[in-house]
């Protein structure tokens, strides 16, 4: 048989990869098509400042505590049949949310839509790499699917925004349905079915002891960054307490749900953490950047979308000039600069509101868009080489929970920065009553709500003040996502060194570099795998 990176994938693999961009555009997309929504919503369904969070990131914490059971899932069951059943799940999802009659109701929505959504992504990837086998065919391939998904989150509010310039709220859920369509008939027709030819025995007490983890960690960390520490220290310590005996299961199963050793790959670590910071920052922007643009500086929803299309098209172009340079360049020095891009970008958002605050944004998503495209691409494809292609619907679940969860804490954790700070920053008005004050606290959106009816002087003043918190709260959300993408590029810069020579020692796994289990991957330091080099049958 010939060795893995002399076959090369054809147009049937190439039409399938446009195929597998689909359900990556309905994941991404639904990450980001409320946010112009929002005052929509909060009009209609009058949603609480915790309520609206949920409505926003619940979506994606479902997904964080489920993507590791559905990407081995896929391994056993079959990853293209999986991805099918997600699909049509994901379809009637987005019509229940759709109609949701309360925010209640589409909080529930929104968790079956994250239950359907944890079957795509692992699905895609690993699919992903089974079609592409070269190296260099695979960087591409991971380029367009990373694109699609930096495509979806920044079109998502365009279209969005189109949908709410003519139509109410709930359609920019049913914009889902045409991708779905597609999807279901275009996945039989171009995406070869594989799965694990070994996989073993699915172990169902893992699978709740991941969500047991997830859930309360995540939740911990969102009622610490509402102030709330001694109610998040009990959901933190239970978390810990089952990823404690979830970790100890693994290692003693003949057939884990994750293999622990994949932790011991050091570009595999750094790829992972890597990931979850980048769109920690990325899902945060997209949480404030639509209600600064259409609430405070006064853009329609569509024109506020439109404003994204720049850091739109520069993500997709990095992706593909990373793919392009990674065979010249380093990936280290690659991906720490897209990191120190992206954190160029939230540094830029302590301008706001200084000149033209829509300028200013624009610019720095722009920056952040920059550096997260090109940090994705590289990250993403490190992760498929690292493992057995037997393992990779695992590792790619394991990749995506950190995605996914890092998007929900950025949305919860920045979300509530900027609440915070504009809850402190909106100081009291002559003329507007304590309970109206206390209202226009919650969100930016019930300010204007309040100060509209108030009208007069009061309601002036109020308005004005109101959009001074939320500009005060972006500065300091700014601040927040540059400390923590600097320390980012910094992780990187050391985790990413480069690896022994052949035969050399490498202290931190223990093995020698004819062994290391990711010496399939291009050299950190040239972007070029070395040669003759091969998976290790075992992770």
């Amino acid at each position: 048989m010939a060795p893995e990176a002399t076959v090369k994938a054809g147009p049937r693999e190439w039409a399938g990869l446009v195929v597998l961009t689909l359900p990556v555009l309905l994941i991404a997309v639904d990450l980001t098509v409320l946010g112009f929504a929002v005052p929509a919503l909060s009009e209609d369904l009058a949603p609480s400042s915790t309520q609206l969070l949920w409505l926003v990131d619940i979506y994606s914490f479902v997904l964080a505590g489920l993507l590791v059971t559905m990407g081995t899932l896929g391994d056993r069951i079959g990853r293209r049949k999986l991805l099918m059943a997600g699909c049509a799940g994901f379809g009637v999802a987005s019509a229940l949310a759709a109609y949701a009659p309360s925010a209640v109701a589409l909080i529930g929505a929104r968790v079956l839509l994250g239950v359907a959504g944890a079957t795509l992504m692992p699905s895609t990837l690993s699919l992903l790499r089974s079609m592409f086998r070269d190296q260099r065919q695979r960087l591409v391939a991971v380029a367009a699917w990373g694109s699609a998904f930096s495509a979806g989150s920044a079109l998502g509010p365009v279209v969005g925004g189109i949908l709410l310039e003519h139509f109410w709220w709930g359609s920019v859920f049913l914009i889902n349905l045409p991708l779905v369509v597609l999807a279901l008939v275009g996945l039989p027709l171009l995406v070869p079915e594989t799965k694990d030819p070994a996989p073993g025995r699915f172990d169902l007490p893992s699978a709740a002891l991941t969500l047991l983890t997830v859930l309360p960690v995540v939740y911990a960390i969102k009622t610490f960054a509402h102030g709330d520490a001694l109610q998040s220290l009990p959901f933190l310590l239970v978390g810990l307490a089952f990823g404690t005996v979830f970790v100890r299961r693994q290692r003693t199963l003949a057939d884990p749900l994750i293999d622990i050793s994949l932790f011991r790959i050091r570009h595999f670590s750094a790829a992972i953490v890597t990931n979850m910071l980048v769109i920690f920052v990325m899902a945060g922007s997209l949480f404030f950047i639509p209600q600064f643009l259409q609430l405070s500086e006064g853009l329609s929803p569509l024109r506020g979308g439109l404003m994204l299309l720049p850091g739109a098209a520069l993500s997709v172009a990095s992706g593909f000039f990373a793919a392009a340079a990674a065979r010249r360049t380093g990936l280290r020095q690659l991906i720490s600069a897209g990191l120190a891009t992206a954190a160029l970008g939230f540094a830029a958002m302590t301008a706001v509101p200084l000149g033209h605050g829509v300028a200013v944004v624009v610019l720095a998503f722009c920056l952040v868009s920059l550096g997260v495209g090109t940090v994705m691409t590289l990250t993403n494809e490190m992760v498929l080489s690292t493992v057995p292609p037997e393992r990779a619907g695992a590792a790619s679940a394991v990749s995506e929970t950190g995605i996914e969860l890092g998007g929900a804490l950025g949305i919860a954790v920045l979300g509530s920065v900027l609440t915070s700070a504009y809850r402190m920053g909106l100081d009291p008005v002559d003329g507007v009553p304590s309970r109206v004050l206390e209202a226009a606290r919650e969100t930016l959106g019930n300010a204007l709500a309040a100060a509209a009816r108030l009208g007069g002087q009061p309601g002036r003043v109020l308005a004005e003040e109101a959009r001074d918190a939320f500009a005060t709260g972006i500065r300091f959300t700014g601040m927040a996502g540059a400390a923590l993408l600097v320390v980012a590029a910094a992780l990187a810069w050391v985790l990413l060194r480069p690896r022994p020579e052949p035969g050399g020692h490498d202290a931190e796994s223990g093995t020698s570099h004819h062994e290391q289990p990711d010496a399939g991957h291009g050299h950190p330091d040239t972007g070029r795998g070395q040669p003759g080099a091969r998976h290790s049958p075992r992770a």
